[in-house]
């Protein structure tokens, strides 16, 4: 048996009690000679019995720091079996238990000083690992020379190795049970090679300097107004790295009203047209544009601007890649063994194990990183009702019950429980969100309530059924009136955010200005007439990049938007509605001081079916507005707005001239009154395809 195949090399290796002396033990496989530097002398030991093996005898009174190794590319370090552990039972408690929330700080390749000197420890979980050696550069890839240690009975490896320095590429070599080699990049790994590559690389996330304090000291109320613009980073720009699209994005953010930016996954993934969703590197930033630091400075920046910054988080699957965490130490480790709870048919992923406590750390850990060490505002959970339920995207007999034999993934709902509970009590101000597409109760209320404890959920039903009736021709919609009103019915039943994001502009659903009917000016006044519908709704609002300047074409991941739209004429003017609706919202608190309070909402008439009008008022405790719509290209220059009114002036119109409408705006609007002179409604010029916006006293 050799060191490398021991679960305990330290035990053997480095510097240990021989009699009245002490001896040092190197192992090397392909050298013949090896020396140390000991108390300043360069001295050579001696293979025993000429095997890899090299030892000499030294004084009783050396420690790990009066030696030093010769390596054959000349570095001359301390010996890595020379030191303790830097992985303690604590941790390992801990882990096991599936509550260490510091995880990131101990796991993976970690930069540090450790017993006085600068190196680097690593720790990975593989505990049916048969041996599990450390290989890198520093190395030359050779697993032979850095065997690691297991810790107890924890699962994890652990081995310091002195001397190493940032960007340093390792790797994990574990030989399974069964024998087989298997080499793996760190689950923990704070920075990943650039793609194809898929090497670790050590990288401190603890030496940036923030300058957000003023930004996370206040940012809990910004939670109240929310217009945020969700971004892929690599095609909303082609070409800019995190510090330039720093720059630029909150630049145009703060141009065009918006408060927050929703990433589309950063951690690391090998396949661009993923657009993210199948990470290999959950705790890297992606290095597609820059480091760790670089994407600090990203947020820090935007921050510093005024701007919140969400990302989304993927905890529902991970891919098959050979290096990375499917079947890590030759086992199903992370994932379920049986492909009826462990392989996802829609994405063709493995699905996480939750019920394992290290699993669920692992995930728990990285919700936190996120929020610690790139001090992100907010994460969107992907796919949630893929992880609620077990038969999720499966027919009759492709799944398990759970134990009382229903659908719902009763181990999948406690790791969400777990998790918001963890991230409001370690970040009070960081709001978790919800991408969920069922009616599963209680998504966005409080585990004490028996809720899962998000703070938002995506209204994906108010999306579906205001699409849908913007796809249809206005001749039609009379008949669809539902489609508006339905959403009423239960828009208080959770914290909504009402969306237009990036799956409604892919693989053939056409851009939002290509989903509307009719000729080209009523495509753009249906757009303008579809986001202002959406900001006068209750909820918060997201929208995907590119729909504020009318992209003719879908989505696609490796081009850049269609930016040279805005030399067009109808293009700019429809981006600057955008940004006037976004200003107008973030002035007028009626639209979003009390959106999950149904006070915050009365209807005055949603039965004109036959006109496709709907009208209402939207509250806070400082004002009153009247919203109307008119879901038709008719202009109808005497409607009737049955609600009766002190005052009433009208404060915003899509129609507008200077939006690209047909200018039928209300400068002066007349008052209906009864036969005994009491004001029963006012009367105004209804423009085609807009959305109209008083503000009224009753």
């Amino acid at each position: 048996m050799t060191p490398f195949t021991l679960h305990n090399p330290h035990a053997f290796l480095g510097l240990h009690p021989n009699g009245n002396k002490k001896i040092v033990r190197v192992w090397r496989k392909k050298t013949d000679s090896i020396f140390i530097e000991l108390f300043g002398k360069k001295v050579e030991l001696k293979s025993k019995d000429s095997s890899p093996l090299f030892e000499i005898e030294v004084p009783v009174e050396t420690t790990l720091k009066d030696y030093r190794v010769y390596y054959e590319d000349g570095r001359l370090e301390h010996d890595p079996y020379a030191f303790f552990s830097t992985f303690g039972e604590m941790d390992a408690f801990l882990f096991n238990k599936g509550v260490h929330y510091k995880l990131y700080d101990v796991m993976g390749g970690r930069l540090c000083v450790h017993e006085g000197v600068a190196g680097a420890k690593f720790s990975v979980w593989a505990p049916q690992a048969r041996s599990v050696c450390l290989v890198g550069d520093f190395n030359h890839w050779d697993g032979t020379l850095n065997p690691m240690r297991l810790i107890g009975v924890s699962g994890v490896w652990e081995l310091f190795v002195p001397g190493l320095k940032e960007c340093e590429k390792y790797k994990f070599e574990i030989c399974t049970e069964a024998g087989a080699i298997l080499v793996k990049a760190d689950p923990y790994a704070y920075l990943s090679e650039l793609r194809p590559k898929t090497a670790s690389l050590l990288f401190n996330v603890n030496s940036y300097q923030w300058q957000d304090h003023q930004w996370m000291q206040e940012r809990l109320a910004k939670k109240s107004k929310m217009v945020i613009y969700e971004v892929h980073l690599g095609s909303w720009r082609k070409g800019l790295n995190y510090r330039e699209l720093a720059l630029q994005l909150s630049s145009y953010c703060k141009e065009m009203g918006f408060t927050h930016v929703e990433l589309l996954p950063v951690a690391e993934h090998p396949l661009d047209e993923s657009w993210g969703y199948q990470v290999t590197g959950f705790y890297a930033v992606t290095s597609r544009f820059g480091t760790p630091e670089d994407f600090q400075y990203f947020v820090d920046y935007l921050h510093k601007e005024g701007l919140g910054v969400i990302v989304d988080w993927v905890p529902g699957h991970f891919p098959f890649d050979d290096f990375s965490l499917a079947k890590f130490d030759g086992t199903h480790l992370y994932e379920h063994a049986d492909p009826r709870q462990g392989f996802h048919p829609h994405w063709s992923t493995a699905i996480f194990n939750y019920g394992r406590k290290e699993v669920s750390n692992f995930l728990i850990a990285n919700a936190l990183f996120w929020c610690d060490k790139m001090h992100v505002d907010g994460l969107r959970v992907d796919a949630v009702a893929s992880m609620l339920y077990l038969d999720y995207g499966r027919k009759e007999g492709e799944w398990i019950p759970n134990k009382w034999g229903g659908h719902e993934n009763l181990e999948a709902i406690e790791f969400m429980k777990h998790l918001n509970s963890i991230v409001h009590q370690t970040f009070r101000d960081v709001f978790v969100v919800a991408e969920e597409s069922t009616s599963f109760p209680g998504v966005s209320k409080p585990v004490q309530s028996d809720g899962l404890g998000f703070d938002f959920k995506w209204n994906m039903g108010w999306m579906n059924d205001t699409l849908r009736y913007f796809a249809r021709d206005p001749i039609h919609r009379q008949f669809h009136q539902n489609d508006l009103t339905f959403g009423m019915s239960y828009a208080f039943s959770e914290r909504y955010i009402l969306v237009f994001s990036h799956d409604e502009v892919v693989h053939g659903k056409k851009s939002l200005l290509a989903k509307m009917p009719g000729d080209e000016w009523q495509k753009f006044a249906s757009v303008r007439l579809f986001y202002s519908y959406m900001l006068c709704q209750p909820g918060k609002k997201l929208v995907f990049m590119g729909t504020e300047i009318g992209s003719l074409q879908e989505w696609q991941c490796k081009a850049e938007l269609e930016w040279s739209l805005l030399q067009n004429e109808k293009h700019k003017k429809l981006q600057r509605c955008f940004k006037e609706l976004n200003f107008f919202y973030a002035s007028h608190s009626a639209l979003w001081e009390k959106d999950f309070d149904p006070e915050c909402f009365e209807w005055i008439d949603f039965q004109d079916a036959a006109n496709s009008v709907i009208s209402y008022l939207r509250k806070s405790s400082q004002e009153k507005i009247l919203c109307v719509h008119n879901f038709t290209p008719n202009y109808l220059p005497n409607y009737m707005i049955r609600c009766p009114v002190t005052t009433v002036d009208e404060i915003f119109n899509t129609d507008k001239e200077e939006f690209g409408g047909s200018h039928k705006i209300n400068q002066s609007i007349r008052k209906e009154v009864d036969a005994e002179g009491k004001c029963i409604g006012f009367t105004i010029e209804l423009a085609p395809l807009a959305t109209m916006i008083f503000k009224v006293s009753l």
